[in-house]
């Protein structure tokens, strides 16, 4: 195993061989954390899922559209960002920390820093067919998400642990991700069986 110079030798790390998305952001910090071991032996395993999920995440943002958001500059900057989030999980996934540190800081950046004000503005963007209480929820968790970050720089963990609020600061954008999913599912299911009587009816009537 390797030693980067940059890491500090606090951080033991092998070259190229793991992408620590949050924890890179303690390179922002001023205090340095406990030692950690942060390679993984599936560390390709998680690159790759780390691009696929910020490609999917542009993209979702990109088509969405009407499906999912109102008109206006509101929904038009909440997907921009939504979508600078997913470019950070790509930028993770093809820059492992102890291959280019300053490229993965930047992604994990671009995840917990754009793509959790995103999150909070999507609560404000969503279409007015988009249930309540979903768009109650996203605002929650864009506010928890932003304030977990703030207390993870400033190395305030309360009782969490580092790791911990890391988690709580990026796993809120990925809550709300499968939560809008689901409901796209259900609601175009429920739009499916509702046009097949329709249907039925149609052709029972040109019989």
């Amino acid at each position: 195993m390797g030693l980067p110079s940059r890491l500090g030798r606090d951080h033991t790390v092998g070259r190229g061989t793991t992408s620590v998305t949050w924890a890179t952001l303690t390179a922002l910090c001023s205090r340095s954390p406990k030692p950690r071991y942060i390679c993984s032996p599936e560390h390709g395993l998680m690159n790759v899922s780390f691009i696929a999920l910020g490609a999917l995440l542009v993209v979702g943002a990109a088509l969405t559209g009407g499906a999912l958001w109102c008109r206006g500059p509101a929904a038009a900057v909440a997907r921009l960002l939504l979508a600078g989030a997913g470019v950070g999980f790509v930028l993770a996934g093809l820059a492992p920390a102890d291959v280019s540190e300053n490229q993965h800081v930047l992604g994990a950046l671009l995840i917990m820093g754009t793509g959790n004000i995103g999150l909070l503005l999507a609560g404000f963007a969503l279409a007015d067919h988009v249930p309540r209480p979903l768009r109650w929820v996203t605002c929650l968790l864009g506010i928890t998400a932003i304030t977990a970050l703030g207390l993870f720089l400033s190395h305030h963990y309360l009782g969490l642990g580092m790791g911990g609020m890391e988690r709580v600061a990026a796993f809120p954008l990925l809550m709300w991700t499968l939560a809008v999913g689901v409901h796209g599912l259900i609601r175009r299911a429920s739009r499916m069986s509702d046009a097949m009587p329709a249907g039925r009816a149609v052709e029972a009537v040109r019989r």
